[in-house]
């Protein structure tokens, strides 16, 4: 149970009744983050019994309204959660975005979970701040501003307490904070790893926030580990044309040893010791590698610069026409699709037939379960084919509610919604222009915007929301789905003439459990993560549990996996056992478990291969649970609940 052994439960419910009777809790019983939150529970008149409080949730109308004010954090946040939903998936939990005042906006959970959470209003149009709810992971990090776990009776609320909260704040640029992201489950099923996971999360959603509102700025990518810079864990910090600080990210002001409070009167040359010119000093103009800074206090970055100013003849800064892409590590290039032949038979029998259809004006329809690498096999078409120079635009029609769908993809006028951007916004159609345009899970799309996206493909002619006027575009299509869009035109729900136009080709992607290039795409999938650090390798037990793992996740889950893994590694230059997740590894059953096994006496059933296998590997192990553990490839909770039910030797016949 991770951090939260049955001792530690005891503990907690100690002090929880001592508090109700004393008013205080003596030191160390329980977090002091935790009792001061108890304490602002009392004085909020928080109800604190087994009853369900009647809170009402949001109206329809009311959650359209808080969803529309935080627009630009729902786009931002929407494909993180389903990445982070991928990593914990199956683990009675569910992945929630909660805005600054604690009203849940979107979720994503698994089924055997929702029944339960959506009795204490864990679900979009829910408030969880502390004010309502007492001690809870959303609400009292949004007041603490840091990350926050709330487990079991940490919650002032009895009737939560079979929930285990971990939730991270979200901040803009600027220091404000937008947001909650949250996992919560059921408290049986804690894993110790599901706060570093939600914290990488929310770090991902800041980090992504730099990406719009400073074109024209100074944007300084740094930190004091080369192989980081590029990496969830760089700092990022804005500068004006004349140097002065506009924002930073946590891990900026943690570099530089202050807070946001000290950053607002700091300038480049306060805080580098150097003048903002030595960045466009640089040869190359910023297409550059990893450079060294001093910073005030004497320690040495590495960084990047990004922006679209430059020096004219003058000595003058000016803006440039186009803005330089950032740069995400050393060596990086879009993928091709050559990158996606690995040596799977179906894999290149699905690119040959793509190769004949780039640079024709036919529309690719893309089929498979989630996690196949969709996405990915459309960048690969778009930057194989003549288009490669343009940009390539993707939506996922399913991560986003429906109200947002049609404003992000058609986009809207100024003025067209209450909260909306001053200037509109051009939408992702007109974005896609002269490039490649990727619907992901289309067969998700609402049939009112079926019929606006077909007119849009019949006359290359688009016109954003509250609008007259109609914009001409020219792009490539690709779609994507885990569904079988055929069925989906027979039962009522896609339109048959949309599926037509959608479907010049169709390809369809395998599943990775029936890819027979499993460890060369996990070899790739590491070098793309550790690009900026150096070489890293799969040891021979984790190439092995890879080869034959079921991989319900498909590439999604690989990825993550792995991605979680290189969180991990620290200096270490190869990922061991020891850097999976544990409810990875409980997912996997080595090949001797998949199936009966004929002896002498008859077939052995897989219950008796597995008494047979651990009895083994702690005989082996000299009884060391977490060596017996590492060496079957499972985890420690795993093999200590098994073994309980292995009888000892006197027990046998």
């Amino acid at each position: 149970m991770g951090r939260f052994p049955l001792v530690s439960m005891v503990k907690i419910k100690r002090a929880r009744d001592y508090f109700f009777s004393h008013g205080t809790v003596p030191a160390g019983l329980v977090p002091e983050i935790i009792v001061r939150s108890w304490q602002r529970s009392v004085t909020n008149g928080v109800p604190a019994g087994d009853e369900l409080r009647d809170i009402p949730a949001l109206s329809g109308e009311e959650l359209a309204f808080y969803k529309e004010k935080s627009r630009d954090l729902l786009v931002h946040s929407l494909p993180v959660m389903e990445n982070l939903y991928e990593q914990i998936i199956h683990t009675s939990s569910k992945v929630l975005l909660a805005d600054a005042t604690g009203v849940v906006l979107h979720s994503i959970g698994d089924p055997d979970f929702l029944g339960r959470a959506r009795k204490v209003s864990l679900q979009p149009g829910g408030v969880w701040s502390e004010e309502v709810r007492g001690t809870n992971a959303i609400g009292t990090a949004i007041l603490e501003q840091a990350p926050m776990a709330v487990h079991s009776a940490e919650h002032y609320v009895a009737a939560n307490h079979f929930l285990t909260c971990s939730a991270s704040p979200i901040f803009d640029p600027h220091g404000r904070i937008l947001g909650v992201l949250d996992v919560s489950g059921d408290s049986r099923g804690h894993q110790q790893h599901t706060m570093a996971l939600v914290q990488i999360s929310a770090q991902q959603i800041e980090n992504q926030m730099f990406s719009t509102g400073f074109e024209r700025e100074l944007v300084l990518h740094f930190h004091v580990r080369p192989e980081f810079v590029g990496t969830l864990y760089e700092g990022i910090i804005v500068f004006s044309q004349d140097g002065s600080y506009l924002a930073a990210n946590r891990i900026a002001l943690l570099h530089l040893g202050i807070d946001r409070y000290q950053a607002g009167s700091q300038t480049f040359s306060t805080l580098f010791n150097a003048s903002i010119d030595t960045i466009f000093e640089q040869p190359g103009q910023f297409a550059q590698p990893v450079r060294q800074l001093r910073t005030c206090t004497g320690v040495t970055v590495f960084c990047r610069a990004k922006t679209r100013l430059t020096r004219s003849p003058k000595g003058v800064i000016v803006a440039g026409k186009t803005p330089l892409p950032a740069q995400t590590g050393a060596g990086e290039r879009h993928p091709v699709l050559e990158d996606l032949e690995l040596g799977d038979p179906g894999m290149q029998k699905v690119i040959a037939k793509t190769r004949k259809v780039l640079g024709h004006d036919i529309s690719v329809l893309v089929e498979g379960e989630s996690g196949t690498g969709k996405e990915l096999f459309a960048q690969s078409m778009h930057y194989s084919g003549p288009r490669r120079s343009g940009p390539f635009v993707a939506l996922n029609c399913a991560a986003l509610p429906e109200g947002l769908i049609e404003s992000e993809l058609f986009g809207y006028q100024e003025g067209a919604f209450t909260g909306a951007k001053r200037k509109g916004y051009a939408g992702k159609i007109r974005q896609a222009d002269g490039g490649t345009l990727f619907l992901d899970e289309i067969g998700d799309m609402p049939l009112q915007l079926q019929a606006r996206l077909l007119r849009v493909l019949q006359e290359r002619m688009v016109s954003p929301l509250g609008s007259v006027e109609a914009y001409r575009v020219d792009f490539a299509l690709v779609c994507a789905t885990n569904r079988k869009i055929r069925e989906e035109v027979a039962a009522g729900r896609f339109r048959e003439d949309l599926y037509y136009r959608l479907n010049g080709l169709l390809i369809t992607l395998p599943r990775l459990g029936e890819r027979v290039d499993r460890i060369p795409l996990a070899r790739k999938i590491v070098d793309t993560l550790t690009v900026s650090r150096g070489p890293v390798k799969l040891s021979g037990e984790v190439a092995e549990i890879f080869d034959n793992h079921p991989w319900p996740g498909n590439i999604r889950q690989m990825h993550n996996v792995l991605r979680t893994a290189v969180a991990l590694l620290g200096p270490d230059n190869e990922i061991t056992v020891e850097h999976l997740s544990e409810d990875f590894l409980e997912q996997y059953r080595p090949p001797a478990e998949t199936a009966g096994t004929l002896t002498a006496d008859g077939p052995t059933s897989l219950d008796s291969l597995e008494k047979m296998a651990i009895r083994k590997a702690l005989e082996e192990c000299g009884g060391n649970i977490t060596a017996a553990a590492r060496r079957l490839g499972i985890s420690r909770n795993t093999l200590y609940r098994k073994w309980q039910i292995i009888p000892t030797e006197e027990d046998s016949p």
